[in-house]
């Protein structure tokens, strides 16, 4: 069963144009919300892939277990994210809600229907599943050629870009997250974001230091060679 825990089911008619997934495309599809806890597995690694999964509150981690028990996180999918796009009949990563999630199930073979007939959806689909190549080959380049510091810049400046509201950067991962998506230890993290912190390039604003405001953007980007 796909669905380890949920609760708020319910079935909703979107169009692929009111999900974002394409711009101009009218086709009509099914799809289902389902409400994840915290820490609840929405697949496992090496499950059938049915379904393709858009976030509409909380957040996911993609990520394997290494053959020495250590967890590699792959991605961080956010609100109005789509994920899920498996490029074979089952998933190369386990997927799990970060906090409480709710998601929209969308059927795999809907949209493949869909896409035979429209060109937009494939043109659409094939965007989807670049970004995602480019978001593996660039989290290969984080994790093999940069240091601990440009590690957690080169996070922050993604965070930034995708999270910030109002001045505020509000992560909905813990610094375990961070560090098994970074590569480093969750000591190194911490160690980094107060070296940050005392440098006046960010500053936390609460005291789970997950709601953080960026002081100095500029000086974040020369932390990080990418940008």
């Amino acid at each position: 069963m796909f669905v380890r825990i949920n609760t708020n089911r319910t079935a909703h008619l979107y169009t692929l144009d009111d999900l974002g997934v394409t711009r101009g495309s009218s086709a009509i599809i099914n799809l289902n919300e389902f409400t994840y806890q915290q820490g609840a597995e929405i697949y496992g690694e090496k499950e059938p892939a049915r379904y393709v999964y858009q976030v509409k509150k909380g957040a996911v981690r993609s990520y394997k277990l290494l053959s020495d028990g250590r967890r590699q996180i792959a991605a961080f999918h956010l609100v109005g994210d789509i994920f899920g796009l498996a490029n074979s009949e089952t998933h190369p990563f386990t997927a799990e809600a970060v906090v409480e999630t709710t998601l929209r199930l969308i059927e795999r073979q809907s949209l493949e229907t869909v896409a035979v007939s429209d060109a937009a959806v494939t043109c659409s689909l094939l965007n989807m599943t670049t970004d995602n190549l480019q978001h593996a080959e660039n989290h290969m380049l984080l994790l093999g050629r940069k240091t601990a510091l440009e590690k957690v810049a080169a996070f922050l400046m993604e965070m930034d870009g995708r999270l910030t509201a109002a001045g505020v950067m509000t992560l909905p991962m813990n610094r375990r997250d961070i560090a098994d998506y970074l590569g480093l230890t969750l000591e190194t993290v911490s160690r980094v974001l107060s070296k940050m912190r005392d440098g006046g390039v960010l500053d936390f604003k609460s005291k789970n230091q997950r709601e953080i405001v960026i002081l100095n953007r500029k000086r974040l980007a020369t932390f990080d060679l990418q940008y």
